[in-house]
């Protein structure tokens, strides 16, 4: 059986006793030859890239990731742009794990069984769709797997122990959990202990299975060396932020953004 390359990533980086990073950024922010530019760069430093598809309604986007896909959607980013951007990412960095992240409106919109097909053509590796839980998601997930994507379960401070074996049953490759009930970029309202806590809980229910578990929301270069230990860090709004604070100082983003990814390697390293 042929392994995903995102289980290749997160070997990878087990081999290397570290989590393995992952970044987010918004498709098309602030062009979309820019965020080509930013991903080609920042891969040589993350071991998963998550790519946002740009949303004017989102429910689960703080004010950093809402400012990066308006400035995206202002500059007439479609979803065949997101699409393409994936495309000749992947010429590049043929092993190198996508993400795309969204909402299921666009998806629906686009065509279900359209949008999973053109996502394996492209080289999509991986999906989070923010607004389609469990067990809501499963014909979708379904479909996912037929066409070798993971799709990526949500688990939350809130989702009862019944209720998160039954999502980690379902469950891909990859779990994502959101470590506190916030939009993203929102201030670390709990202690990293608070979240390696609840984290610890969710890997004994985990036990035994082959599913790598990723901490989001709220983690950041200031907190992010305290997470060593897990599989997985997601770094979004801090990212997305540099980016708007190199716009507005006419700054080169792709510079600024991979100097603070590679940073970001260095402290979970």
């Amino acid at each position: 059986m042929t392994i995903s390359p995102i289980n290749l990533a997160f070997q990878k980086s087990k081999k290397e006793e570290r989590p393995a990073l992952l970044t987010y950024t918004v498709a098309g922010d602030n062009t979309k030859k820019k965020s080509l530019e930013i991903l080609n760069s920042i891969s040589d430093y993350a071991d998963i890239c998550e790519i946002g598809f740009p949303h004017n309604t989102p429910i689960a986007d703080g004010g950093q990731i809402q400012t990066a896909s308006y400035r995206a959607i202002k500059n007439g980013i479609k979803m065949k742009d997101v699409f393409e951007i994936v495309i000749k990412f992947k010429k590049k960095n043929k092993t190198k794990p996508i993400i795309l992240m969204g909402y299921y409106n666009m998806i629906y919109q686009y065509g279900q069984n359209k949008f999973i097909k053109k996502c394996k053509k492209s080289g999509v590796n991986g999906l989070i769709i923010v607004d389609l839980p469990w067990p809501d998601n499963k014909d979708f997930a379904k479909e996912c797997k037929k066409n070798s994507i993971c799709f990526v379960q949500l688990l939350s401070p809130t989702t009862s122990n019944n209720r998160m074996k039954k999502i980690i049953n379902s469950s891909h490759d990859m779990i994502y959990y959101i470590s506190m009930l916030s939009t993203t970029g929102g201030k670390l309202k709990i202690s990293p202990r608070e979240i390696l806590k609840n984290y610890s809980k969710i890997k004994k229910i985990i036990k035994g299975r082959k599913k790598n578990l990723v901490v989001g929301f709220g983690i950041t270069s200031k907190n992010i060396s305290s997470f060593k230990s897990i599989d997985g860090c997601v770094v979004g709004s801090e990212i997305c932020k540099n980016i708007s604070k190199s716009i507005k100082k006419r700054q080169n983003s792709v510079i600024n953004v991979t100097y603070m990814v590679k940073k970001l390697r260095k402290k979970i390293s």
